[in-house]
Parts: structure tokens; sequence; C-alpha cells
């Protein structure tokens, strides 16, 4: 059995003055703590690292955790990270910092390793970028474990090797390779919104997608084609780079056409694609959604500051990063995970409404 949280020496630290100590004026060490509670020093080790779990019961580990608080006890972390070999620290990989979606991320795997003792460190790595700087060949000493999330095949070619166990978040599965995978399930959300729109009536559907290099990009595609195969509506498609400015040029002429050629719905591969689709609209006269619906992707905040608010599809971006952080700490005890894919939730606003009669239209 594997015990940790011991001090070398039998030195730990204190919280602060007036506290007991171990009783010669020292700072309180774990054997201090397994004799307050009456236990092992092994079985302090195991509940003060949150492994007991399945070895030591539950009032006995509330007894060890009591024990702990009043008399002060902190773990030797130092110490028992060069005695692990190990630095609890993991590198979140992300493409962009400035999104509400992987802020989200962060936070979920932070909370999670915060409770295990663990630091999250970000690290940009921009999804179309084959050439972006390697941050592992320098850094690989001081880091236990990677999270990848939303990541090109060939970022994520860079990130396999043998050396740091990987967890991938929103990408591809089949390019793991080993790794653990966390996904959201954005087929089924693609789909959600199509349903949505097919019951209002729509039957002449844009698809703006991102123009990025990514899984979860290619399956919103597929997802969107395999519904509408039945021929239930129009299909038409045109791509753009993640930019509000990018999405209002990309569909300025489709949406320009005449009345009877254009579509009554934009399907959007991000919030911030539709956000550019509502300005070409207001721009070319057209009222959202009387004559024109909007729909995005992944309820950030910007969903809610534009007008009409957008119906979107709401992505559990902390519970992302939070099974993350779970399947890389699973990975460190020799375990492997088994794949996650996590629901996401449509949000209906006002951006969305019953298709516009066209002329000529029964």
């Amino acid at each position: 059995m594997r015990t940790e949280g011991g001090d070398p020496g039998g030195h730990g630290s204190s919280s602060g003055a007036g506290r007991p100590t171990g009783g010669h004026g020292t700072r309180p060490t774990s054997r201090d703590v397994a004799r307050a509670a009456g236990v092992s020093q092994a079985a302090v080790s195991l509940v003060l690292g949150d492994k007991w779990r399945g070895r030591v019961a539950p009032t006995t580990a509330e007894r060890v955790r009591a024990a702990a608080r009043d008399l002060g006890y902190r773990p030797n972390l130092a110490a028992r990270n060069l005695r692990l070999g190990r630095t609890r620290t993991a590198l979140l990989v992300v493409p962009v910092l400035n999104s509400d979606f992987f802020a989200g991320v962060h936070a979920g795997a932070a909370r999670v390793a915060a409770r295990h003792g663990f630091g999250v460190v970000l690290y940009p790595v921009p999804t179309d970028a084959g050439s972006a700087p390697d941050p592992f060949e320098s850094a690989r000493a001081a880091l236990d474990g990677v999270i990848a999330s939303s990541m090109a095949p060939d970022a994520v070619a860079a990130l396999r090797g043998d050396e740091l166990p990987l967890v991938m978040l929103d990408s591809d599965p089949v390019a793991a390779h080993g790794a653990a995978v966390v996904n959201l399930d954005v087929g089924d959300g693609v789909r959600q919104v199509a349903r949505h729109l097919l019951a209002l009536g729509h039957r002449d559907v844009l698809h703006l997608g991102a123009d990025v290099d990514s899984w979860t990009f290619r399956v919103r595609a597929s997802a969107l084609a395999e519904v509408l195969r039945d021929g239930s509506a129009t299909h038409r498609r045109v791509t753009a780079p993640l930019r509000v400015d990018a999405a209002r040029d990309a569909v300025a002429d489709v949406l320009g056409l005449p009345v009877e050629e254009r579509p009554t719905a934009v399907l959007c591969d991000s919030d911030v694609l539709a956000a550019g689709v509502l300005k070409t609209a207001r721009r070319l006269g057209l009222r959202v959604p009387e004559d024109l619906s909007v729909t995005g992707f992944d309820d950030l905040s910007l969903a809610t500051a534009v007008e009409p608010e957008l119906t979107t599809l709401r992505l559990p971006a902390e519970d992302v990063g939070a099974h993350g952080m779970r399947g890389l700490l699973a990975l460190l005890d020799g375990e492997q995970p088994p794949p996650v894919t996590l629901p996401v939730e449509l949000v209906s606003r006002g951006s969305t409404a019953t298709a516009p009669a066209r002329r000529g239209a029964p």
C-alpha cells in the first residue's frame, strides 16, 4: 500500500500561532495527527492524500481530518512531491485565452485540481497553428500531465509521446491513441438546433461553419447534413474564421439574395459567428427573427448581450474541465478512465421564430 503525506524528518507546517503543536514547541507532524486520531501514519497519509476511499472507513477519515484541523497540520507538499517524483502541476492547452468556454474549462479543472493539491497552468496553442511553439520541450520535467482542449490533428500529434499522461477534451477520439477522452455531444447539439428550426417551418437553412480544422466542427457539419439528408430542408454551407467581421462578410451575398432565394434561417457554429450574421441582417434591413432566424453555439455571455438574444446551445464548460482533471488524476494513478461524453442543452431565445411565408407559397 502506497502511503503519502508523511513528513521526512517529522516536519510539517502550521497555519498560525496559538494552536496545539507536537508537544515540544515544534510544528505538528503526521505522527501527531495519527496519535490524536488514534490511527496509523499510513491511514493519515491516505486520508490527507485523498486516497482513503475503500481503504479507510468514512468515520475514521473524518476523525483524521478533524485531528489535522485541530492541530493546524499541513502536509509538507514539497517533500512529498520530491519523494513521489511529481510536481503536482497539470498543463491545460487551449486554442485561445479570451473565451468564456475555455475560461469555464479552466475553472472546472482548477476546482478539481485544488482538491488534490494540484495546480493548473494555461497555455494557448491556436487550433490552426501547425508550427506552434512546443511548450513541452523545456517544461516536461515540471509537469505531471497535459489536458488538451479542442486541438487540431497536427497539434494533438505534437502532444503525443510517452513522457506525459494526456487527456483530450472536445477532440477526435480516433486520434487519442491511448489518451483519456472527454467530449461534448456536439453532434446531438446540432441535431437539436436543426429539429428546432424544422419545427418552426424552416425549409431553407444556411450553415455558417467555422473555418477551423478541428474535429468538433467537422462533427457539426456532418450531423447537420445527416439530419437534412431526407430532403426536409434545403441546406447550404459557407465558412468563416471565428470572428464577427469574418462572419458578417461571409453571409453578405447569400442574405442579399431576393426573398425567394435567400435562406430563412442561419445555423452558426458559434455565438461569435451568429453575432456577425445579426450585423449583416441589420445592414440589409432584415428583421430577426421575423425575416430570418439565427442560432449560435456555446451560450457565451455574448448570446444575451446581442439583440435579439440568441437561441443557442449551452455547453457545460466547467464539467468538461472537471472531468478532464479527474481523467488526468486517474492516469497518474495507473488507471485508464473510460471515455466521457457530456450532453449539451438547447436554449431557445428571441432570435428564432416561425419561418416567414414565401411569395407564391400556399
